[in-house]
């Protein structure tokens, strides 16, 4: 749905949605959590920012983060959720 606003311009309720989430995780494990979440479709995509110290960015939408994060909390991995 896309809404005009009072400049007449179009809003799209959808673009204030992406979302960056900040992980680290322990360095031979980031290809299995980028596999995992490629696996679960839409929900998120993988993007490694420094294979040394397991830091990774997990980009995802506010709609779609509450079940990435159910999921990834199931998963046989530890991570850590960083600051942004």
């Amino acid at each position: 749905m896309i809404i005009k606003d009072d400049k007449n311009v179009l809003n799209n309720p959808w673009q204030d949605s992406d979302l960056l989430v900040k992980a680290r995780v322990a360095r031979p494990e980031i290809q299995l959590l980028a596999k995992f979440v490629e696996g679960m479709g839409h929900l998120g995509v993988v993007t490694t920012i420094d294979r040394m110290s397991g830091e990774v960015i997990i980009q995802t939408t506010k709609y779609c983060w509450s079940d990435l994060k159910k999921n990834l909390s199931k998963l046989p991995i530890e991570i850590n959720f960083t600051e942004n």
